[in-house]
């Protein structure tokens, strides 16, 4: 039976594209829905030219109420009824109690070597430790920040000329392989991490 698999973005979608391209032919799974917390962001429009249907629950509106946010969140989820959620550049951070409702069935990707650079600013974070190697990993999400079991990581020399933007660039290509291929692994049901 083929996988249900929701995509939640708050920003451009390129991880969302590479993902909806991908779960195409004999691909166990399908995209039933992209998600953002932000009014126009750009992945919205992307998904609805790939023909994904779309949803958006502004978090603004409910400053300092999260739980009323993640509950607006988990209704629009239940109208697609996905299987599986991918967090693809959703810049919100879940609580305990929405995390427990898709325990086992959230993945996200992080642009870094985890459990190196958890949070924000990896790539600056990685160029100041003077790091050989930077990457971006794939895990299952559980209620600790960037902390679940990884499926996959994917790394990138490190160039003495190398800055923040040049790093993220090359760690965004490599990005774009390893979600897809850890969603395909994840939807058969595969154990084992990716390495690429």
């Amino acid at each position: 039976m083929t996988k249900r698999v929701a995509i939640l973005i708050s920003g451009g979608g390129s991880n969302m594209v590479a993902l909806a391209d991908s779960m195409t032919g004999d691909h166990p799974a399908r995209a039933c829905l992209v998600l953002s917390n932000v009014e126009g962001a750009g992945g919205l429009a992307k998904a609805e030219a790939l023909g994904i249907p779309t949803a958006c629950v502004p978090h603004a509106p409910f400053a300092g109420d999260r739980a009323a946010f993640e509950a607006a969140l988990h209704a629009q989820l239940m109208k697609a009824q996905p299987d599986i959620l991918c967090l693809a550049g959703f810049m919100r951070v879940l609580t305990e109690g929405f995390v427990a409702r898709w325990e086992g069935r959230m993945l996200n990707i992080h642009p870094s070597l985890l459990p190196k650079y958890k949070g924000l600013n990896t790539h600056q974070r990685a160029l100041d430790a003077g790091d050989a190697e930077h990457g971006c990993s794939v895990h299952m999400v559980t209620p600790a920040l960037d902390d679940g079991p990884i499926l996959g990581q994917a790394r990138v020399a490190v160039a003495p000329c190398d800055t923040a933007e040049t790093l993220a660039a090359k760690v965004l290509v490599q990005e774009h392989r390893l979600y897809p291929a850890v969603l395909r692994r994840f939807a058969e049901g595969q154990a084992g991490r990716i390495d690429l």
